[in-house]
């Protein structure tokens, strides 16, 4: 099993970046789908996530700013950043996780986010 992200950058504050994540599960529409972030310095923390029936949590510092989502037919995992602060620099992962069977937990190697003053 393996998760590829990608679509970071360098970029000014105020800009927007998409970020994906290709899944090679046998069955990814029954995973929960997540992003993860950890900043320099910083604990890895969990961003957003879309359960298998498209339900999507965000954690507070990224509501209205960040949007999850999933097309299981191109098994792909994306993350919308709009209106980038600098305080948005970390590096991203995706991260697959069975809701129920819990050993089936997967991350992919994490993209670079770089937010400019």
């Amino acid at each position: 099993v393996q998760l590829q992200a990608s679509g970071g950058g360098l970029v000014q504050a105020g800009g927007s970046l998409r970020l994906f994540c290709l899944v090679s599960i046998t069955i990814p529409g029954r995973y929960t789908m997540a992003w993860y972030r950890q900043a320099p310095g910083k604990q890895r923390e969990l961003v957003a996530t879309v359960t298998s029936g498209d339900n999507t949590n965000y954690a507070d510092s990224v509501k209205a700013r960040y949007t999850i989502s999933r097309n299981n037919a191109k098994n792909t995992l994306y993350l919308q950043i709009d209106s980038l602060k600098p305080e948005d620099t970390a590096v991203y992962y995706c991260n697959a996780r069975h809701p129920t069977l819990l050993q089936y937990n997967y991350w992919g190697q994490g993209t670079q986010v770089t937010v400019s003053s």
